[in-house]
Order: structure tokens, then sequence, then C-alpha cells
């Protein structure tokens, strides 16, 4: 049986690959890269971002511009001002919680905002943030 030239040619490319010192099999390893899901904390910005620049569903009424129809300088204020929001929230959140990381039920003050987290009972709280100028409400549930 005579093997044609084409085939001889890949299996000598073969031969040669697998015999290889560098030709290995290692193990793969998952990474998150969404912060949400354990990834690396500083990559939410930047996903957020890519989301909002590709999202092709316009303004569902949210009150915020798209980002494509923006400025420049408008763009940067909004994404400031998400940035100090984002830090309220956090400093908020760390004089809500204890030493061992769960929130602690009580109220909190701020200039604008009145926060209350109220044991429900069962592991349930609820958390309860008012505007003070406005007086809008608004509340969720989280179970610690």
């Amino acid at each position: 049986m005579r093997i044609p030239p084409i085939c001889r040619g890949l299996l000598l490319l073969l031969l040669a690959g697998a015999g290889h010192p560098g030709a290995r099999a290692t193990e793969l390893v998952y990474q998150a890269v969404n912060p949400a899901f354990g990834g690396y904390p500083a990559n939410g910005q930047h996903l957020l971002a890519v989301a909002s620049a590709t999202n092709k569903h316009g303004d569902k009424g949210l009150g915020y511009s798209s980002l494509l129809d923006q400025s420049p300088l408008a763009q940067f204020n909004q994404t400031l001002e998400r940035t100090v929001l984002s830090q309220l929230a956090s400093a908020a959140t760390s004089k809500l919680t204890g030493p061992d990381g769960k929130l602690l039920p009580g109220t909190f003050q701020t200039a604008n905002f009145t926060i209350t987290v109220t044991d429900l009972g069962g592991g349930i709280l609820r958390i309860s943030t008012v505007d003070k100028t406005t007086g809008a409400t608004t509340s969720f549930e989280v179970s610690q």
C-alpha cells in the first residue's frame, strides 16, 4: 500500500510535534473576571463601561442619557458622580457592619439619607433608605 505524499507530511508533522519536549498538557484553571463572581474588584467600572457602550437597547427611562450621546466632559462627570456615590455607599455599609462583617440592625444618618436596618427574624434583614429632601423610600431584604 502506498501512502500519499500529503498524508506522509502530516504524519511526520504529528510525530515531530508529539516528540517535542515543550508539547505537554497543562491543567486549565478558571479565573473569574467579573467582580460579582469573585474576580478582581477594579474590573467593575471597566466592565460596566464596556456593557454601557455596547448596549443597543437605549435609555429605559432610568434618567441616564446614552454614553454615546454625551460629550466626553459629561461622561467624565457622570463617571465621577457614580464613583463618589459608590464610595459613600461603601462608607455607609462599613458603619452598618460589625467586626464579623454582618449587618447590624440600627439607623445610620447622612446629610441626604436615612438608612435603617431592621432584623425581621430568621436571619432576614430589611434595609430601608429614605431620601431626606424628597421623602422617597426604597427597601430590600437580604439574608445573613
